[in-house]
């Protein structure tokens, strides 16, 4: 939400209906926004000039409001600047209403519709009407070559401010064209699979897997890039789900490529609340464990999974801090929940999302349309460089900063905090893989209840060299996010990978499925 937005809409009643509702900290800090958006980005620009209707409201000298629909060609409504945008006025049923309207108040308001693609954008401005013996130029830029009506007049409109809002409750609609074009899309995506599958053996056939207490059914599979699938999850018996909140997870089972079966949790992409679906989006991972890979191979519609409850180890404040959210690759799965928590509730954030090739940045436009200025994208194919150093430095002091992507992001943020001197209470971190490293050697572990010396080889964690010898130990998201699996530390120094140990529990308590030992030896209470 932009400075000029709040400095128009913000007047002293609406701070008091704020006040009385327990909204004005949240909003109080658009007011104080550095960035006023009293122009248009080239972003902007593209969007008004594809669409062929707008809402228009004007004031009437009884100060009552008059909201008018406008249609044409897609691209009547010009951009002349970064500053002003205008259209031919044809005639219509010569009530004059809005023209009328504008004679006593240059103010207007417009709401822009993408109802394809849930995107909306509001524009104030002040309007004046320009007729033809005024400025025969202008009136020529704005016709249109391909619509012959007469034009009577010109409105322009000087940009004040503009609002990019949240999709909540826009139903999506198609034109005839739009939808021919899906369909063309789909009719040639599945001619493409149809020739792989000729090319493939059979797979395997499941309709059931797993053994967890939750049942879901799966009732949407769809491609969000090359290698990245979403699943659509709802109840079998079309009721509401389990209340999530914005990061939290969904463990699913996987049969894997030995015939093994396991899990792999994946954090819920879809709003947060009490939901009817959750959407879960998997990254073909080729060099993976084989979960990703399974879970591309198996999963299709109909099929039922019967999955762990939700859980969240990536808590996201309810307070009124700015938040400062950064997500790298598939690390925006768990992100975008907190982007839209946060717009939905008008809590001050920025997003950073980083990526190798635009193209292939999950929810990329959907976010766009979404979260308007408040999203940035860092595309390395596009020379959009993250600097990491940069965002911390600018960051208030009172921001919290929340990050998820590949290991080498987190420790970005994690070193640029420690040379800024920044509290670590205000890094939030998820990873989506355990941390490894080139130097890891093997490692001697003394289980001391269990009476059992072991060698954690360079490539295992400790974790899974406990369970290889037969001792139990709980876990639950083996990657250093959640603690399930933190024992006792009896003696040795331990290199912590975790991300959700303090540091004092640091001292005598350590994550096995992440962390390892300094100096080659460890002592567990195991």
């Amino acid at each position: 939400m932009s400075r000029a937005f709040a400095d128009i809409s913000f007047t002293p009643s609406v701070k008091a209906a704020q006040s009385l509702y327990g909204s004005r900290e949240a909003n109080r800090g658009f007011e104080l926004a550095e960035e006023k958006r009293d122009y248009l980005l080239e972003r902007d620009m593209e969007f008004i000039t594809a669409r062929d209707s707008f809402y228009q409201a004007t004031i009437s000298q009884n100060g009552w409001p008059y909201v008018q629909h406008r249609g044409g060609p897609a691209g009547f409504l010009k951009v002349i600047d970064d500053k002003t945008i205008g259209y031919a006025d044809f005639s219509g049923n010569a009530q004059y209403l809005s023209v009328g309207n504008l004679f006593a108040s240059d103010k207007i308001s417009l709401i822009l519709m993408d109802y394809a693609n849930r995107r909306r954008l509001k524009i104030w401005g002040r309007a004046r009407i320009v007729h033809e013996s005024e400025d025969p130029r202008l009136i020529a830029k704005l016709e249109m070559s391909s619509y012959r009506a007469r034009v009577e007049r010109a409105v322009v409109i000087t940009v004040e401010a503009i609002e990019w809002n949240c999709p909540q409750h826009i139903t999506p609609r198609f034109t005839d064209k739009e939808v021919q074009a899906m369909l063309a899309s789909l009719l040639a995506e599945n001619r493409q699979l149809e020739e792989q599958l000729k090319q493939q053996p059979s797979p395997v056939k499941l309709s059931r897997l797993g053994h967890g207490p939750l049942e879901l059914v799966i009732t949407g599979v769809r491609q969000l890039s090359q290698r990245i699938r979403a699943y659509e999850l709802r109840d079998p018996k079309g009721g509401d789900l389990p209340v999530v909140t914005a990061g939290a997870h969904l463990r699913v089972p996987v049969l894997l490529a030995d015939g093994q079966a396991g899990t792999r949790q994946y954090s819920i992409s879809s709003a947060a609340g009490r939901p009817e679906v959750y959407e879960i989006a998997v990254l073909a991972e080729p060099e993976g464990r084989g979960g990703s890979l399974a879970v591309h191979g198996l999963y299709e519609l109909g099929m039922h999974l019967h999955c762990d409850l939700p859980r969240n180890d990536f808590k996201l404040h309810t307070h009124a801090a700015p938040a400062i959210l950064i997500a790298g690759g598939i690390g925006i799965t768990a992100i975008k929940p907190m982007a839209e928590r946060l717009q939905a509730q008008g809590r001050p954030y920025v997003l950073h999302y980083a990526g190798r090739h635009l193209q292939a940045m999950a929810y990329r436009k959907e976010l766009q349309g979404q979260l308007g200025a408040s999203l940035h994208l860092h595309a390395a194919d596009q020379q959009q460089r993250l600097d990491i150093p940069q965002i911390m430095a600018a960051a208030s002091k009172d921001s919290l900063i929340y990050v998820c992507g590949p290991a080498s992001m987190i420790a970005a943020v994690l070193s640029s905090a420690a040379a800024l001197g920044m509290d670590k209470q205000r890094i939030r971190y998820e990873r989506f893989a355990a941390q490894k490293s080139a130097d890891d050697a093997e490692i001697r572990v003394e289980l001391v209840r269990s009476k059992k010396i072991i060698h954690v080889r360079a490539d295992q964690s400790i974790l899974q060299a406990v369970r290889a010898h037969g001792v139990a130990a709980d876990a639950e998201c083996e990657t250093g996010n959640c603690g399930t699996c933190a024992v006792k530390l009896l003696g040795g120094q331990a290199q912590h990978r975790d991300a959700v140990l303090t540091e004092a529990e640091q001292k005598n308590r350590i994550c096995i499925c992440v962390s390892r030992a300094q100096a080659g030896e460890l002592v567990l209470d195991l």
